[in-house]
């Protein structure tokens, strides 16, 4: 794509683009956030989620999921038994349980209470992070230019002040004690990034040797579904989480 047709995509109200801007950070924080434990907090990457947890917990979350109204990500009050359950596995928390199976892998990682404390702040500063970089570089490439909506743009991008724990409805779980589940998808995600990049473990150790890639792969060897299943709540006055990723080699039917 030339640098007129990718200028050509971009949104044309500034204030929109600095928006996408974000929202495209927030889902990049979370990611980092969600799958940094292995190299920032000692997490284990254990293959120990049997197939039967595995195939419930896939189960019951898209049960959660389909039971939230369109316009919201609330857990439904008749529900949250089955959402306690998930909060509470019988799995140790910060780490990594995974289930592998050729071309497939479900993985489901547990916190609670300091753990929740320490992943709100890292989503944050990984954002801040990402936003700052952002402003310099539009700064510096384009500040330049005296154009207005330039100005208007990088103006945009200063502005924005958002509080992830806000947009996670973190105090609201807290204080009313509402069950939360939000999703995050990707019809094609580079497992090399999740695995080597985001992880910091070989590839492998994650998928599986039957399922990792050639020493020498194309793009397509690489592609995986992604789908990523948070979901936050209160139980017994102790903050909790429960990410549930699923993945799948984008050839194998995704």
């Amino acid at each position: 794509m030339s640098e007129d047709d990718a200028a050509s995509e971009r949104p044309s109200d500034p204030t929109q683009r600095a928006r996408e801007k974000a929202d495209y950070f927030r889902l990049h924080a979370e990611l980092a956030a969600v799958f940094e434990g292995c190299r920032k907090f000692d997490a284990e990457l254990r293959t120990d989620l049997s197939p039967d947890t595995a195939r419930d917990v896939q189960r019951t979350i898209a049960k959660l999921e389909k039971s939230r109204p369109p316009e919201a990500p609330l857990i439904p009050p008749e529900q949250a038994p089955e959402a306690t359950r998930l909060l509470t596995l019988d799995l140790s928390t910060n780490n990594y349980h995974v289930y592998r199976r050729p071309g497939e892998v479900m993985i489901v990682r547990l916190l609670a209470g300091d753990e929740v404390d320490t992943f709100y702040g890292r989503l944050q500063a990984h954002f801040d992070a990402a936003l700052a970089g952002c402003r310099e570089d539009e700064r510096e490439a384009h500040g330049w230019k005296q154009n207005d909506k330039v100005n208007a743009y990088l103006a945009a991008l200063d502005e924005i002040t958002d509080k992830l724990e806000d947009r996670y409805l973190r105090e609201a779980v807290r204080k009313l004690g509402i069950t939360v589940l939000s999703t995050q998808t990707a019809d094609e995600i580079n497992i090399s990034f999740l695995a080597d990049h985001l992880m910091g473990v070989p590839i492998p150790e994650l998928v599986g040797a039957a399922s990792a890639p050639p020493d020498e792969p194309e793009e397509s060897d690489l592609a995986w579904f992604f789908k990523l299943f948070a979901l936050r709540g209160l139980v017994d006055g102790v903050e909790r989480m429960c990410f549930f990723t699923f993945l799948q080699k984008a050839d194998e039917g995704w």
